[in-house]
């Protein structure tokens, strides 16, 4: 039987998992990440799924938090390991049917001037809206991504203490639906706005969630592509553990986490390799896997055990379509606005909110409709070196069940309906850019719900955020009261991933938390220093 040793086993080497392995490495720990796949990333992946010299961003595409994660900066990524990013100036583009678009751009007037072709009124309304999501991300909900969950009630009271905690809580208490409606009164306006603060998991009509509608459309005009793929984010971080004398080790199936005297110390892997943790483990994996399959049971009390059970899983995946394409698309409202072209993301398909809300209704039921609606992003627009010289890649990702009401999630698995979806996906793609047909749609690949759960063992039922977005799965009870600061009632073991606070979808939260509480309890030197966002909070009273 083989031993190893390390100070600190990081289990899964997605972006949480190679973050933390990354503040714990250049701490002097020596760490190792175990990854079952055989590539480390996760949902940081770009592959060659289509045709040769094509790359396809098959997971995460663009960035939501560059300009806030301190990761980016205290591991510097950029002037250190070659991370680029690309910011392109028109965010976000809606085609609408009748040659008109609504456009979201880095600048907020030129937003502005855009949906008041469409709406006076709620070209005015958006920009009031901005002003206080701009201020409700950067001055409190941004910085407390950073920082551990306060207990609901020192929440409540801590918000109250100040006007712009007043006003998120104010809002916090709504649903999405609910905000848009008081904001908005345009269709097009209303869809697009009700799109982009729910297609990251967001039930529209789930109160107690209305904070994240601030985040989410305060983000949407802060994307950022990942030049040469969202892969290289993966990279980047890889080589700061490799430089710190970590190491990433892939194709490492786990049997158990070792628990002796109700304490982790360490794992056994399925060809019974023993690898003793002398400080401490991290698992970035579900709950489920974590606790009911890695620590068993028989290590759990029962209070505990319930909690675990019942935690919730998203209500709907996403489908993607990954194309090869002879030409970028060129969308019919082009004419009236030339730079639709040269969009980062676009919603197709969705022109009233109530056709966004018919979809959502759907998905609930286990259905797929026969409009598709969904977002699209085109790479190559902005990076050329995706594709061949002239050539394009694209993605349109579609929310869908995973449980299907007719036959399941193994109809996943039926070549004609996954065919049949990616035929609805491109009529719809070419209802707006006619160019995007038979002859310059060069090949596709098909990614469903069942399909991520296959490739990802911990994105169950096709999960992109390691569970239900939910005012009872969110801040200090994701996943639970006992583990949402990360530590567990397993001494010396640590939950770093989307399944803890603050969530997922690549923000950088729990990888980040976790290497805080570690330092500090492992007595190791905290190298990295406040964010100053975070500071800024604190200082004004609002964390």
């Amino acid at each position: 039987m083989v031993q190893q040793y390390a100070d600190v086993i990081i289990i899964g080497a997605g972006p949480n998992g190679l973050e933390l392995g990354a503040y714990l490495s250049k701490a002097g720990l020596k760490v190792l990440v175990l990854e079952r796949r055989l590539e480390m990333g996760g949902g940081l992946a770009t592959e060659f799924v289509t045709l040769p010299e094509y790359v396809n961003n098959t997971h995460a595409i663009y960035m939501m938090m560059v300009d806030y994660a301190p990761v980016y900066t205290d591991l510097e990524l950029e002037s250190r390991y070659g991370l680029e990013h690309i910011y392109p100036s028109l965010q976000v583009a809606m085609p609408l049917s009748d040659g008109r678009s609504l456009c979201l751009y880095s600048d907020l007037e030129k937003t502005c001037a855009s949906i008041a072709q469409i709406s006076k009124r709620d070209a005015d309304r958006y920009r009031d809206f901005q002003a206080i999501a701009k201020r409700a991300g950067a001055g409190l909900i941004a910085p407390g991504t950073y920082v551990p969950p306060m207990p609901l009630l020192d929440q409540v009271v801590k918000l109250q203490q100040t006007e712009l905690g007043r006003a998120v809580s104010e809002y916090g208490e709504k649903s999405p639906k609910e905000i848009i409606e008081e904001f908005f009164e345009n269709e097009h306006v209303k869809a697009l706005m009700l799109y982009l603060c729910t297609h990251w998991g967001v039930a529209y009509d789930q109160p107690g969630m209305g904070y994240l509608v601030l985040l989410y459309l305060e983000r949407a005009t802060n994307y950022r592509l990942v030049r040469r793929g969202t892969h290289m984010v993966a990279q980047a971080l890889q080589k700061a553990i490799y430089a710190n004398g970590g190491m990433i080790l892939n194709t490492q199936r786990i049997k158990r986490i070792i628990i002796e005297d109700e304490t982790a110390k360490g794992v056994e892997l399925d060809d019974g390799t023993l690898i003793h943790a002398a400080k401490a483990v991290a698992s970035t994996i579900d709950p489920h896997q974590t606790f009911l399959k890695l620590v068993g049971e028989e290590h759990l009390d029962e209070d505990f055990l319930e909690q675990i059970q019942g935690w919730q899983w998203e209500k709907y995946s996403l489908t993607g379509l990954h194309l090869a394409l002879k030409e970028a698309p060129n969308f019919t409202a082009a004419p009236s606005d030339p730079e639709i072209n040269k969009a980062l993301v676009y919603v197709l398909g969705f022109e009233t909110a109530e056709e966004l809300i018919k979809d959502y209704d759907a998905i609930f039921k286990g259905e797929v409709r026969d409009q598709a609606g969904f977002n699209g992003c085109f790479p190559t627009v902005h990076d050329p070196t995706q594709a061949p010289p002239g050539r394009h890649t694209g993605v349109l990702s579609r929310m869908t069940p995973y449980q299907l009401k007719d036959g399941g999630p193994d109809k996943w698995y039926d070549i004609k309906f996954k065919e049949w979806m990616a035929e609805q996906s491109l009529a719809t793609l070419n209802k707006y850019a006619p160019n995007m047909n038979k002859n310059t749609v060069l090949w596709k690949y098909i990614s469903t719900p069942i399909d991520i759960e296959n490739k990802f063992i911990n994105m169950v039922q096709g999960s992109f955020k390691q569970g239900l977005y939910h005012p009872l799965q969110m801040g200090i009870f994701r996943c639970n009261e006992a583990c949402s600061r990360t530590r567990t009632p397993i001494k010396n073991l640590y939950l770093a991933g989307s399944s803890v606070y603050p969530g997922g979808t690549v923000i950088w939260g729990a990888g980040y938390g976790a290497a805080n509480a570690m330092a500090e309890d492992l007595a190791v030197d905290k190298w990295w220093p406040e964010p100053e966002i975070v500071t800024k909070a604190k200082n004004e009273g609002l964390l």
